[in-house]
């Protein structure tokens, strides 16, 4: 299943892992905010949320980077990329 199909069925949690800062500047509607370097620590959190986790970022690194990070931990999660790009999906959602 593609991360389009995911979020138009509304199935997982959408995690943005940019900064605070950059969070409140603007982010996808419903999202948890936890950022990249917080994500070690936040790994019980985390197996609280709905899988799988739809990671976004600015521009898809970050979100990369944990979504690697979390695979290798036994998650089910997906690189989603930019949030403006998870939040133009989640616009399509019916």
């Amino acid at each position: 299943m593609t991360v389009e199909q995911l979020i138009k069925e509304k199935k997982g949690t959408i995690v943005d892992v940019r900064s605070a800062g950059e969070f409140s500047g603007g982010h996808v509607a419903g999202s948890r905010n936890i950022a990249l370097q917080e994500i070690p620590a936040k790994i019980e959190e985390l197996k609280s949320l709905e899988q799988p986790l739809i990671l976004c970022c600015a521009s898809g690194n970050r979100s990369g980077q944990a979504t690697q990070y979390l695979s290798q931990h036994g998650f089910e999660c997906y690189n989603g990329g930019s949030w403006m790009t998870v939040n133009y999906f989640q616009s399509q959602a019916v």
